[in-house]
């Protein structure tokens, strides 16, 4: 690989020279890092506002309600990994990152609000320190086998419409997603973080940094989310 090849913004992670590898690996964990803090900010701000409850409300008032919030959010996923990965520009790429951060700090207020009012002081930083280890050993599983996990998208998605298909069908027919639910979710949301690491280290481009740290921090949201649900069920 000539000079100017290796300086191609173009290629791929795998392919380019270890320092330009390096790099990307660096920002895409410090933009990773920005927005686990971003998220942490907004749910302070939010969960302490007056309009808290309100959106409680709106969120949880009904049957059916949580279903359209589970639509929406995943609209604005959808909407959010778009302009992180085919954005023409650094703008329209964090514009999808900071979406994405804000789609999962609003789905989170409900369960969050139960975690720090209804439940055990010790619950929510547990969860917290349990998802950052694992999600920790799992990233360094990745990097340290260099074990291409490529394999697991098969997996993930008829799993992923697998639990679609429960949750939305426990939200219409009303019947609660127990404890062992979560458990499976917790190794779904691993085996997505396998794969998803690894695709950084592989197929991404060294310019989309912006793009892989989403879809990181997605990976480690599912696992913080269903780890906590589990550490409220037992305290």
């Amino acid at each position: 690989m000539n000079q100017s090849s290796s300086r191609n913004p173009y290629l791929s992670v795998a392919d380019s020279a270890p320092v330009e590898r390096s790099q990307f690996i660096r920002r895409t964990y410090m933009h990773l890092a920005g927005a686990i803090l971003l998220f942490i900010g907004l749910e302070a701000v939010l969960l302490n506002s007056p309009i808290a409850p309100v959106m409680i409300k709106a969120m949880t008032g009904t049957q059916y309600s949580w279903l359209i919030v589970l639509g929406l959010f995943m609209g604005a996923s959808w909407l959010a990994q778009k302009w992180a990965v085919t954005g023409t520009t650094k703008a329209v790429q964090y514009a999808g990152l900071g979406l994405c951060v804000l789609a999962y700090a609003i789905i989170f207020i409900p369960i969050l609000n139960m975690a720090v009012n209804y439940s055990a002081p010790d619950v929510l930083p547990m969860a917290a320190i349990t998802t950052l280890g694992l999600f920790l050993g799992l990233t360094g599983v990745v990097v340290l086998t260099r074990v291409d996990f490529s394999f697991l998208r098969s997996v993930l998605v008829i799993g992923g419409f697998v639990a679609l298909g429960v949750i939305v069908a426990s939200i219409l027919f009303g019947f609660q997603l127990g404890i062992l639910f979560s458990g499976i979710m917790v190794v779904f949301a691993s085996v997505a973080i396998l794969y998803n690491t690894s695709a950084v280290m592989r197929d991404y481009r060294t310019d989309q940094y912006v793009a892989a740290s989403l879809t990181l921090f997605a990976s480690v949201a599912m696992l913080f989310w269903y780890i906590l649900r589990i550490f409220m069920s037992r305290r």
